[in-house]
């Protein structure tokens, strides 16, 4: 009701939200011990979430309850009614604090008479983006059909950095009839240009988003699955493996998927990564911050506090020279590739990355595995330790387990 009176329209409910669905505000979210298993990866903790839906929704439902009963102590109907009305506000004056002495909270109350002229609270519709590059392709008979009928299709498309959320609407129109993983065809789009930010996001499996030339901030945001490939120009006069090619926050809170980047990424590359893959060429600050699953690898130089946060998933780093220590946030432990399938992980990552991208770098790699193996680093949170991947101990326990039972 206050935001309302000083001309509020619309009200946000942060943490009181999360409350309402059993959150005790320990306040140790970044740490991965949330008692309650709000905020936490680890499967012991999480069993002891009792929250549901419906418990939210009746906290709203009070919520709504209470305000309609201020509004009838103050003689409205309506919360409407009652926007912009700062002549129902009266400052305090029976409280006496020093450090609020001071104030002058006129911005606030005296604010121009609408007690009478409401017409300003009518408003024109929000503008949405327009027609978007997304439309131009859904317009196509051969796309449309392709999602109608499970085919297959592939499609050449010129985009420009003003092209924003590329893929995105087509991942919906693909979810809305099948579900997240329901569609059987395949869809290849080959773009060549700048992309504008989020390309690639929401992506989705049987989707494969080839770009040729450079990509914007928030490649591969939210994507589910499919692949998103990233390459130069054929013609390029400069080392890929030594420029930017996607900007930051890239694979945000991937659930699925495969990035490769031939070339760099900027900061907070993978933050928040759940269950994603990708291979890029190198990073800015704060890499695989917040990671939860999936796996990257960077096969370059790499910034600061990499892995702050992370409580799952695994990372590969290429160390050439020798400085990746320094760099790797305290909370997380490194170790070089020691378990065989850690090996094999990281090995198939990379030849599906030179395939993709034609990479030098990569084919290099592969070409003298033997010298450029031991120059990885392994990143392993505590979530991770005892995987076949970082734990050459536990691979081999499967493996007799597996042949007594056979």
């Amino acid at each position: 009701l206050m935001a309302a009176l000083m001309g509020g329209e619309e009200y946000g409910f942060g943490s009181v939200s999360m409350i309402a669905e059993g959150c005790i505000m320990a306040r140790i979210c970044h740490t991965n011990q949330c008692p309650v298993g709000v905020a936490t990866q680890q499967e012991r903790l999480r069993q002891r979430f009792t929250g549901i839906p419906e418990h939210v929704v009746n906290f709203f439902y009070f919520v709504a309850e209470e305000v309609r009963s201020l509004l009838a102590k103050l003689g409205y109907r309506s919360l409407k009614d009652i926007i912009g009305r700062a002549d129902l506000l009266k400052v305090r004056d029976d409280l006496e604090l020093t450090k609020t002495s001071m104030l002058n909270l006129d911005c606030l109350t005296q604010l121009p008479d609408t007690r009478t002229d409401r017409s300003w609270l009518n408003h024109n519709d929000v503008h949405s983006n327009g027609p978007v590059l997304d439309d131009q392709l859904l317009a196509d008979a051969d796309l449309t059909n392709a999602i109608q009928n499970h085919g297959s299709v592939t499609k050449d498309v010129e985009i420009v950095n003003t092209d924003r959320t590329v893929g995105a609407r087509i991942a919906g129109v693909i979810a809305k009839q099948y579900g997240n993983s329901g569609f059987d065809g395949h869809i290849t789009l080959n773009f060549k240009g700048a992309a504008g930010q989020s390309f690639g996001a929401f992506n989705l499996p049987s989707m494969t988003l080839i770009l040729t030339g450079e990509a914007n901030d928030y490649v591969g945001k939210g994507m589910h699955g499919g692949e998103i490939i990233i390459k130069p120009p054929a013609d390029a006069t400069y080392d890929p493996a030594n420029n930017v090619i996607v900007g930051n926050t890239c694979l945000y809170g991937a659930t699925g998927g495969t990035l490769f980047a031939h070339g760099g990424a900027g900061e907070r590359f993978g933050v928040r990564n759940s269950k994603g893959y990708a291979v890029i060429e190198a990073a800015g600050d704060h890499c695989c911050e917040y990671m939860t699953g999936g796996v990257i690898v960077v096969l370059g130089k790499v910034g600061r506090n990499v892995g702050a946060g992370m409580t799952g998933g695994l990372a590969y780093f290429l160390d050439e020279e020798e400085s990746f220590p320094a760099k790797v946030n305290q909370d997380v432990k490194i170790q070089r590739v020691i378990s065989a399938a850690g090996e094999q992980q990281l090995k198939d990552l990379i030849k599906d990355h030179a395939t993709r991208t034609g990479s030098p770098k990569a084919q290099m790699i592969l070409d003298n595995w033997s010298e450029y193996l031991p120059k990885f680093w392994q990143v392993v949170p505590p979530s991770e330790v005892d995987t076949p991947q970082a734990n050459p101990d536990v691979a081999e326990e499967r493996e007799l387990v597996s042949s007594t039972v056979a």
